[in-house]
């Protein structure tokens, strides 16, 4: 069984910074690729950067890509996400995901985390 703990989620200013990190547990870390999503309001979750299984690729949706950064400590099993120039559009509940696959992909896996929530202010 695969267990993901995010942390790090809070209020910021627009302008400022957070870092996400997600714990796992279990020894097929370092196997597969992982994932960010997020969720605003009376919106569907959605893709937000994903890191192959040894942290050499990574992906990012457009409206993050210059202002967020994904990796990963396979030894420590966890991902983080580095979260700049945040902007009120940011707001959402953010997921850590395990993904099925090994390389980058946008398609989320079984796994989930529960969730930490980012909100920015204006």
């Amino acid at each position: 069984q695969v267990q993901l703990v995010e942390s790090g989620g809070g209020l910021v200013q627009a302008g400022g910074s957070l870092r996400l990190s997600c714990a796992a547990s279990g020894r097929t870390f370092s196997t597969y690729a992982m994932g960010w999503f997020r969720q605003a309001p009376g919106k569907e979750r959605e893709f937000v950067a994903t890191i192959n299984w040894s942290g050499t690729s990574t992906y990012y949706r457009d409206s993050v890509k210059g202002r967020f950064t994904i990796s990963r400590d396979n030894a420590k099993n966890t991902v983080y996400l580095q979260m700049n120039s945040l902007e009120p559009e940011d707001t959402a509940v953010y997921y850590c995901n395990r993904q099925a696959i090994s390389q980058t992909t946008t398609t989320p896996g079984p796994y989930w985390g529960q969730g930490t929530q980012v909100t920015v202010s204006s």
